[in-house]
C-alpha cells in the first residue's frame, strides 16, 4: 500500500463511533480519499424486535427512514467539516457479512471503527465479532480511541523481522504520511531463565544479551534502509523485555498516538485468531491502533 484512495468507516452513532467517522474523515482529508461511511443493521435483531413487539411493516420502515436520516446527516457533517467526498450506505443483514462485503465491493484501503460502541462494537475490544471481522477481512483496521485532534505525530512500530514487518512500514507511512516512526523490538534470549537455573553466570547471560542487541539493532537498521527512511524519519527502541506489556509502556512515555500492528507474529498462522500481543496491545493501549491484515497489503 503506497496510498490511501478509499476508506470505509463503520458507525452504529454511539460517541467511540463517531470518533471514529471523524478520524476517518481527517485521513480522508489528508490524503484526497474518498470516505464511505456505512451503519449495518442487524437482520436477526430486527426480526427479534418485530415478534417481541409485534410490529407492523410501516413500523419497521419508519425505523429504517430515521437511521437512513441520521446516517445522511452524520455524512453530511463530516464532508462539510472537513471537505470530503461521504459515500453512505445503510446495510440490512449479517453485519459482520455485510461489512466484509461492503469493504470489498468500494475495495476499501482502510477500515476504520471505534474502540466502544452500541451494538456489533460494544465490546470490540474483547468480542468474538471482532476477532473474526480482523481473521475474515482482507483489509487493514484501525482501531480509534482518542478523539482526532489532530494528524498522527509519532508512530510506534513493533516489529519481529517476520513477513509482517515491511508491510507494517508502508502501512504506518502509508495513513500517517508526516509522522515519526519508532521501530519496535522488545528482545528477549532464548532460555534465560533456564540458563541462571543451570548455573550460567550472569556475567554470560549479559554478553548474550548483549549479543541479541546488537543482532536486532542491525536488523532494524536494514528493515529502515530496505524500507526507504531516512535517518530523521525513524528512530529505534530494543527493549530487553516482554514485548506485549512494553509496547504499551514505550507507547506512553515516548508520546506515541498510533501503533501499527501485525495479526499476528512470526509464529501464526494465517487461518488461526488474533496473536496474544496484538489482542494485549488492542486492549491495553491508550491511543489508536492500526492491525495489519496482510503480508502483502
Amino acid at each position: 500500500m503506497t496510498s490511501v484512495r478509499n476508506l470505509l468507516a463503520a458507525t452504529d452513532f454511539s460517541d467511540p463511533s463517531r470518533l471514529a467517522a471523524g478520524r476517518a474523515a481527517r485521513l480522508a482529508s489528508a490524503a484526497g480519499a474518498r470516505l464511505h461511511l456505512v451503519h449495518a443493521v442487524s437482520g436477526s435483531a430486527m426480526a427479534k424486535l418485530e415478534q417481541l413487539l409485534g410490529l407492523e411493516s410501516a413500523v419497521e420502515a419508519q425505523l429504517i427512514e430515521q437511521t437512513q436520516q441520521a446516517l445522511d446527516t452524520l455524512a453530511q457533517d463530516l464532508s462539510t467539516a472537513h471537505g470530503v467526498a461521504v459515500d453512505c450506505a445503510l446495510l440490512q443483514g449479517a453485519v459482520l457479512d455485510e461489512l466484509t462485503q461492503e469493504a470489498n465491493r468500494v475495495e476499501a484501503d482502510l477500515v476504520i471503527v471505534g474502540a466502544r460502541g452500541a451494538g456489533f462494537v460494544r465490546h470490540f475490544l474483547l468480542g468474538s465479532t471482532a476477532e473474526r471481522l480482523l481473521r475474515k477481512s482482507a483489509h487493514p483496521m484501525l482501531v480509534v480511541k482518542q478523539p482526532p485532534h489532530e494528524a498522527y505525530r509519532r508512530v510506534l512500530v513493533p516489529v519481529d523481522f517476520s513477513a509482517w514487518s515491511a508491510t507494517l512500514i508502508e502501512l504506518a507511512r502509508a495513513v500517517a504520511p508526516g509522522a515519526h516512526l519508532i521501530l519496535f523490538n522488545a528482545y528477549e534470549v532464548p532460555f534465560e531463565g533456564k540458563l541462571r537455573f543451570a548455573g550460567v553466570s550472569e556475567a554470560t547471560i549479559e554478553s548474550y544479551r548483549l549479543k541479541s542487541r546488537r543482532a536486532a539493532s542491525l536488523q532494524l537498521q536494514s528493515l529502515a534502509a530496505n524500507a526507504g527512511l531516512r535517518p530523521a524519519e525513524w528512530s529505534p527502541c530494543i527493549p530487553h523485555a516482554d514485548p506485549s506489556q512494553a509496547i504499551i509502556e514505550h507507547e506512553q512515555a515516548l508520546g506515541c498516538d498510533l501503533i501499527v500492528i501485525g495479526k499476528q507474529g512470526q509464529s501464526m498462522t494465517e487461518d488461526l485468531l488474533l496473536g496474544s500481543v496484538t489482542k494485549h496491545v488492542l486492549v491495553e493501549s491508550f491511543g489508536d491502533v492500526l492491525v495489519a491484515t496482510s503480508k502483502n497489503a
